[in-house]
Parts: C-alpha cells; sequence; structure tokens
C-alpha cells in the first residue's frame, strides 16, 4: 500500500475557511476533530484545574502490568468522530499527543460513562458485532512488546491485559483487541471516500475517578499519538498507511485549524533536535528573551529534574515555566509600565487594569531553542481579558505539587496561531508563525505529488452538512415555490 498523507482536522470554536485546491486524487485521510469546551465560558479555576490533571496524567502515570508509557489524558481539549469496525460504528475519542494507547469503552464495562454533557451519543465497543474485530493473545509480538518481555501467568490462548493507573487516581482496564480504524480518505479537492487501516486498541472494561461514570464530559476512549510503537501513528506508519511525521496548526484568531500527518514541504519550518530518550515530545531551550533582553540564565536551569527538556502539549491551556525563569520573565513584563497596579486574583494569577493597546504597551517574549529556533510569543497571547483586568498566562510550576514542580511546559498559550510539525523519521520538532485557517501543502514521498490541505470546521451541536446537497436542496426548493406560484 501506498504512503499516505493522512491528515486531521482541529474544530474549535468558530468557522475558518479553505483555499481551493486542484482536484488530484491521494492517499488522505481525515478525522473531524472538536474543541470540547466550544462555545463555554471557562473561569479561571476551570482552565487551571484541566491543567493540573493534565499534568498528572502525563507525569505522575505508572503503567501495570504492560509497562507501556501511554498516559491517557481524559480532560483532553480535542476529540475526534471516527469509525471502528466492519460494520463501522461511530466513536468520540479524544486526540491526544501525549499518549500512546488508544482504547475505547467496551460492552463489558459497568463502570462506564452512560451519557455525556458534549452532546454527542457514547458507543461501548462490542467484539461480537464486528467482522473483523479480533482478540489479540498473550502471545502476539505487539503485547509482549508493550509488556517488555512475556506476561508472567498469561498464556497463548488468554487476552492480553492491559491496566493504565494516574497520579490523579483515574484508570482505565481491559484488554487488546484488533479492528479496522474507518476515516474518510481525501479523493480530491473537497471530496473523501472511506478509507481504512487495522489498529491494536485496548477495550476498556473497568474505568474510574474521571474515566468512569460520574464523568459528565465524557467520551467513548482515546486516541493516543504519541512516540511509542503502540500509538495510532505509529502503528499506522508501520503497516505503509502514513508517514511517521505529523502537524498542527491551532487558529486562535479564528478557531479551527488542521492536525496533519505526512511531510508538510509548505510553509517551510525549521526544526530542532527532539530530547532523547523522554517521553513526551520534548526540545531543548537555550535562552529567554523579553523585548531586545535577555533573561540572566544558566544553561542548567533548563535542565531541571529527571524531564529533561521543554515540553510541547497542545492538550495543556497555559505555559507553565520554573520559578527560577518566572520570577525574572513577569518583574520584566511589569516592568515595562511602571505605573501598573498589579493585583493577585484567586491567589494564583498576575493580573492588572490596562486600557491601551497591549501590543503596544508590553514586550514581546521569545524563547530559543537549538539550532537558532525561536518561538514568538506576543502580549495579546500571553495576556488575556478577565473580569475587566488583564491576565499573565504564564505560571510558576516552581509552586505546583512535587509531581511537576520546575516543570517546563507550553501550551495553547504558546502554540496557537504556528504550525507546528512533529518529524519522528528524523526525531525533530519545528514550528512557524501561521494562518491556520489558511492551508498547508503536503508532499506524497512515493509519487513526490504535493497537495493542499485546508482548514476544516464542523458545528458543534450537529454533524455537518454536504455544502452541495444544501445548495441543491435550497435550489430544488426555490424552484418549487415558484412552480406553485405560476399555477396558482
Amino acid at each position: 500500500m501506498l504512503p499516505a498523507l493522512l491528515f486531521l482536522t482541529w474544530v474549535l470554536a468558530a468557522s475558518s475557511s479553505s483555499s481551493p485546491a486542484a482536484a488530484t486524487a491521494a492517499n488522505y485521510g481525515v478525522f473531524s476533530l472538536k474543541y470540547r469546551y466550544s462555545g463555554q465560558v471557562k473561569s479561571l479555576s476551570v482552565l487551571k484545574a484541566h491543567d493540573t490533571q493534565r499534568q498528572l496524567r502525563i507525569l505522575a502515570g505508572v503503567d501495570l502490568p504492560l509497562g507501556g508509557i501511554g498516559r491517557p489524558d481524559a480532560i483532553g481539549l480535542y476529540y475526534a468522530k471516527i469509525g471502528i469496525g466492519t460494520p463501522a460504528r461511530d466513536y468520540y475519542v479524544q486526540i491526544d499527543t501525549g499518549s500512546d494507547l488508544m482504547w475505547v469503552n467496551c460492552i463489558q464495562c459497568r463502570e462506564c460513562p452512560k451519557r455525556s454533557s458534549l452532546g454527542i451519543d457514547l458507543t461501548l465497543y462490542d467484539i461480537e458485532d464486528s467482522d473483523t474485530g479480533k482478540l489479540v493473545s498473550c502471545d502476539n509480538p505487539f503485547c509482549i512488546e508493550i509488556s517488555g518481555g512475556p506476561l508472567t501467568g498469561c498464556t497463548a490462548n488468554m487476552s492480553c491485559p492491559y491496566i493504565e493507573i494516574y497520579g490523579d487516581g483515574s484508570s482505565t482496564a481491559g484488554y487488546f483487541v484488533k479492528d479496522v480504524v474507518q476515516y474518510a480518505q481525501v479523493s480530491g479537492d473537497l471530496r473523501t471516500t472511506t478509507a481504512n487501516g487495522s489498529v491494536i486498541f485496548g477495550c476498556g472494561e473497568r474505568q474510574s475517578g474521571d474515566l468512569g461514570s460520574e464523568n459528565e464530559e465524557a467520551l467513548d476512549g482515546i486516541l493516543g499519538f504519541g512516540k511509542s510503537n503502540s500509538s495510532m501513528i505509529s502503528q499506522l506508519a508501520s503497516s505503509g498507511d502514513v508517514k511517521k511525521m505529523f502537524a498542527h496548526c491551532l487558529d486562535g484568531t479564528n478557531g479551527g485549524g488542521i492536525f496533519a500527518i505526512g511531510h508538510v514541504v509548505q510553509p517551510k519550518v525549521n526544526t530542532t533536535p527532539m530530547v532523547p530518550d523522554q517521553p513526551h515530545y520534548s526540545v531543548n531551550m537555550t535562552a529567554v528573551q523579553v523585548g531586545l533582553q535577555f533573561l540572566n540564565l544558566t544553561t542548567d536551569v533548563f535542565e531541571l529534574g529527571d524531564r529533561k527538556g521543554t515540553i510541547l502539549d497542545s492538550g495543556t491551556t497555559l505555559a507553565y515555566l520554573p520559578e527560577i525563569i518566572y520570577d525574572p520573565l513577569v518583574s520584566q513584563i511589569v516592568a515595562q509600565q511602571p505605573d501598573l497596579k498589579v493585583q493577585t486574583v484567586r491567589d494564583e494569577y498576575t493580573c492588572f487594569q490596562y486600557s491601551e493597546s497591549v501590543d503596544e504597551g508590553f514586550p514581546n517574549v521569545t524563547f530559543h531553542f537549538e539550532n537558532s529556533l525561536t518561538l514568538n510569543v506576543y502580549p495579546h497571547e500571553y495576556l488575556f481579558p478577565y473580569e475587566g483586568l488583564w491576565c499573565i498566562g504564564w505560571q510558576n510550576s516552581g509552586m505546583q505539587s512535587s509531581d511537576r514542580r520546575n516543570l517546563t511546559l507550553l501550551g495553547d498559550l504558546v502554540l496557537s496561531n504556528k504550525l507546528v510539525v512533529y518529524d519522528l523519521e528524523n526525531q525533530a520538532i519545528g514550528w512557524t508563525e501561521y494562518n491556520c485557517s489558511s492551508s498547508i501543502k503536503l508532499q506524497d514521498e512515493h509519487s513526490g505529488t504535493v497537495h493542499l490541505v485546508g482548514s476544516h470546521y464542523i458545528s458543534s451541536e450537529s454533524p455537518s452538512c454536504d455544502v452541495t446537497a444544501l445548495v441543491a436542496f435550497i435550489l430544488l426548493m426555490t424552484l418549487l415555490q415558484i412552480f406553485i406560484y405560476q399555477n396558482m
């Protein structure tokens, strides 16, 4: 099978446009994603609580007994509608670049959520309803690899089990199955056909904590896009369905964006090496600049603790810096306006009143990385309005719990309005400022053909309709009204 360029669409709170493309058939596929908090006004405490749970799941998780490094996040902001099985049934799963394992709630589950406040119908996976579903046995190479060796007491005729336990007490447990995952394959400009790939995923029998029956914002499961061989992207890449490269572009202005698997050839993106031997997408920061002035930091500041480097995580709302970076950074920002009356909101946010343009009154913040790659953050991105005040989005990770102390993590506050490319083939990550409501170009590695892929949007409350069908329907109704009028 030829390598495919699989693209997924980030769907946020507002619609976005896409540029026309040449009608060229290619092996693409699409998952339509939705922003979980679309149309809702979230308080500061809710945003912080989301990030806290997110970081606990990323950093404090342990895997028993299989030893995988997947740490699913039930508080992720984005989720996709995918088809699983033959015939396919629809499932809503969280898209998570910080975890590896894909799993969905199973028919045997008694603690799984029965309903969701997100306006979606939950579905329990039943292997008996799928002609292509198969159990994964304990002697399967996938089971042995993710377990770090043969499982004691698990014989060849037994199903391979999994269990994930997280720092906040949530857990998921069940067994592995293999089935077909279906998505929309692009067959031309704004045209798709059905495509699929076989994937091994967890069938969840027991859920607890935020994954359990009390979770009001429930989904059907997790779709992991992490680094390990067990992740969705790694499995699809190993079978030749996709390249082991992906990119996302989150439109912080209009809402919307693109999540793409494939080789991005336009815009051009400079990259920096991934930090080796880290479970998450981490890169080496070398300096921090506020306006024209560099913070006086030593290089060891960026190597605190066991988790080396700076984590990039689009599932986190804000940005977290070690205290030794946070304090001088905030001081430099506030010093730009000596007359500011700074106050602390909810004991954790530095806020102030300011009636002028924040982009004119405050400095840009620039992070420097290996290979001379820089990441610029503008005042309107790191400052956000709250109850008549402007609040600073940078957070002090030195004040967090011991699990997350002195963590350097950059979330949507920094990553929005940038195309971020993850090149697992060459172990590099890069980014560039970009209009995320426009289009990017992907190259088919086999044929060399370049294809234009635009951003998409799906209604937050109902399935998207076919535009052509809608226009045809309106035209038909208009002609019908004319006919009735002429024959009255």
